[in-house]
């Protein structure tokens, strides 16, 4: 018999989910990052803006719990860049508060990315940042966990 997760696929078969998880990765990587990956290209690529980048807000929305309901938590500044290669490929990013040159980059990124030079990048950037971002992930959730009160074994003593 075999088990149920040898029948069920790893992952939804969507074609946008390898392009969201680069993107994901891209919104958090650092600008020296960023720039560091695009000047190791020979030749430099060229690109034009389509869009932006332009900063403006977004209400963050969350949940009780993780499943409760939604509730608007608040406001948070994002910049947004949408561009394009000379032959056609759209790139676009956002990206959390106001640095205008790192969105450029993302998305310029996120062109190239769906390019030739995705086996070159995902090996030089995004696949080494997605590592430093889940250790960083990591190194967070230990921290908050050493914190955590269990207030189910608490005793009221009186």
């Amino acid at each position: 018999m075999m088990s149920p997760s040898a029948v069920l696929p790893a992952e939804p078969a969507d074609s946008a989910a390898p392009r969201r998880r680069w993107l994901s990765v891209l919104a958090r990587t650092p600008r020296d990052t960023l720039e560091a990956a695009i000047s190791a290209l020979d030749p430099a690529p060229a690109w034009t803006r389509l869009r932006g980048p332009e900063t403006g807000m977004i209400m963050v929305r969350g949940r009780m719990g993780g499943d409760g309901a939604p509730f608007n938590f608040g406001e948070m500044t994002v910049t947004r860049c949408s561009v394009a290669l000379p032959c056609g490929t759209v790139g676009h990013a956002y990206i959390a508060g106001r640095d205008h040159r790192r969105a450029e980059l993302a998305a310029l990124c996120d062109c190239l990315l769906q390019t030739s030079l995705f086996a070159q990048l995902n090996e030089a950037l995004i696949e080494p940042e997605r590592r430093r971002q889940a250790a960083e992930r990591d190194k967070m959730l230990r921290r908050s966990a050493a914190t955590r009160v269990d207030f189910q074994t608490l005793v009221r003593m009186g």
